[in-house]
């Protein structure tokens, strides 16, 4: 009997904690898209990227003229002065394999130090919808999150309202294997 009991007990608590829970999903990735702002962090990344390229360009220049003059003058070199030049051409040669590793790194770091503010906007207007309507949980249903979720449980266009943001329609894709 007592065991019957403490079954229903359990089941009582599971529907009722069940009940009191309103859960939800965002895709602040779709809401970055659609910010107005978006388009000039893209400039400045293409203006930074540009200027990664330029100093890596340098670097490679001033690589290329090093082993352009280790050559032609190799045969005339005191041993020693081989050794500098080597020595030289090599910590130029790791400079550049050193910059082409870092510099997906350093273009994340910026795509962030850009975004951040407009992801504390984001997570504002989020925060004023789930006060609002009174969500226990969010989850993000970005291209890794969430496997299904009901439409009606997707918040991101009550975000985009709070935020002020009239949605972009997606562009017109051409389905495989159709002729221009």
């Amino acid at each position: 009997m007592k065991q019957i009991s403490l079954a229903i007990l359990l089941l009582f608590v599971g529907i009722t904690a069940n009940a009191q829970s309103k859960f939800g999903t965002i895709d602040a990735e779709y809401i970055l898209s659609q910010m107005p702002e978006n388009a000039e962090i893209n400039k400045n990344m293409e203006a930074y990227n540009q200027e990664l390229q330029a100093d890596l360009k340098s670097t490679i220049t001033d690589y290329e003229a090093q082993v352009k003059d280790y050559q032609e003058t190799s045969a005339g070199l005191t041993d020693e002065a081989k050794k500098e030049k080597e020595s030289s051409i090599i910590e130029l040669e790791n400079s550049i394999k050193g910059f082409r590793q870092k510099a997906s790194v350093m273009m994340q770091m910026k795509r962030n130090e850009l975004t951040g503010p407009l992801y504390a906007k984001i997570d504002k207007a989020m925060k004023e919808v789930i006060a609002e309507e009174g969500y226990t949980q969010i989850f993000h249903a970005g291209a890794s999150g969430i496997a299904f979720s009901r439409a009606e449980d997707d918040i991101t266009m009550k975000v985009l309202k709070k935020l002020g943001i009239e949605p972009k329609p997606a562009a017109p894709t051409e389905a495989v294997g159709t002729k221009k």
